[in-house]
């Protein structure tokens, strides 16, 4: 990755509470612009509120958070649509609804935040869903795509809009090895194609040595970032025990796990 790129998405001094419960205390981190950076950690440790806050489902209670130099934590309401208009998300459950065809599915961004024809819509439907090796799969319902397929959809249309920044939430949870592959390979190919930002929640360590560029590692105990580079270099070279342990639980953990299947 070309490390003199733009910063995309700036995050400084960020807060999350619950109430009057601390969740993330002082997080500070950058995304360059083409880069796929991993969010990693322990259950609990806050990466689910973290992307809550970097997509605008949640506002922090301090800090700030800047998408492509728009502010959405402190930005007005206009401000904050532009910014959305540059993100797409990829659901860990994939969040397609279940009465309508993949391609009603991926034409509802489309529908909802353009002016485009109903056949323009269309030929951008089968052209998104071909990008994600789903042609001529227009007609199905969820409910008779696999799991993998069912990923591949959801991503289909949180890539309707061209977004520049795609937040991908546990993209491989629940999959076999073989899909899991197949999606870490899509992942890859998109970003090398069209350059799309990519910020992903992961347990996987497929995608945290073989995907990712970078990791932005949480602790609970922390309540915020212990660890941010190279997943290689954290993993044999960090001065902070909980980052090393980490690493070697989860390889020992994906280890346990082939040895069952």
């Amino acid at each position: 990755m070309d490390t003199t790129t733009r910063t995309l998405i700036e995050v400084r001094n960020l807060e999350a509470r619950y109430g009057d419960t601390p969740i993330l205390e002082n997080v500070t981190m950058d995304v360059a612009a083409g880069e796929i950076l991993a969010i990693i950690g322990g259950s609990g440790c806050g990466k689910t509120t973290l992307l809550k806050h970097l997509v605008g489902l949640n506002r922090p209670y301090g800090g700030s958070i800047t998408i492509d130099g728009i502010d959405i934590s402190n930005g007005d309401e206009r401000s904050f649509a532009r910014a959305l208009r540059k993100i797409g998300i990829l659901f860990q459950g994939g969040a397609l609804f279940g009465s309508m065809t993949i391609a009603e599915n991926v034409a509802l961004p489309l529908q909802a935040y353009t002016d485009l024809t109903p056949s323009a819509i269309a030929t951008l439907v089968r052209m998104k869903l071909c990008s994600v090796d789903l042609g001529g799969y227009e007609n199905h319902l969820p409910s008779e795509l696999s799991g993998g397929m069912i990923k591949r959809a959801a991503l289909a249309r949180s890539l309707a809009l061209n977004p520049e920044i795609l937040f991908l939430d546990e993209p491989t949870a629940g999959l076999d090895p073989v899909i899991s592959a197949e999606i870490e390979e899509l992942i890859l190919r998109i970003n090398h194609q069209f350059r799309t930002t990519m910020v992903i929640i992961t347990h996987s360590l497929n995608i945290i040595f073989d995907v990712a560029h970078r990791v932005v590692m949480l602790d609970k105990s922390a309540k915020g970032v212990v660890a941010q580079g190279d997943p290689k270099a954290l993993q044999t070279s960090s001065p902070n025990a909980v980052v090393r342990q980490f690493f070697n639980r989860q390889a020992n953990l994906s280890k346990r796990s082939t040895w069952q299947a």
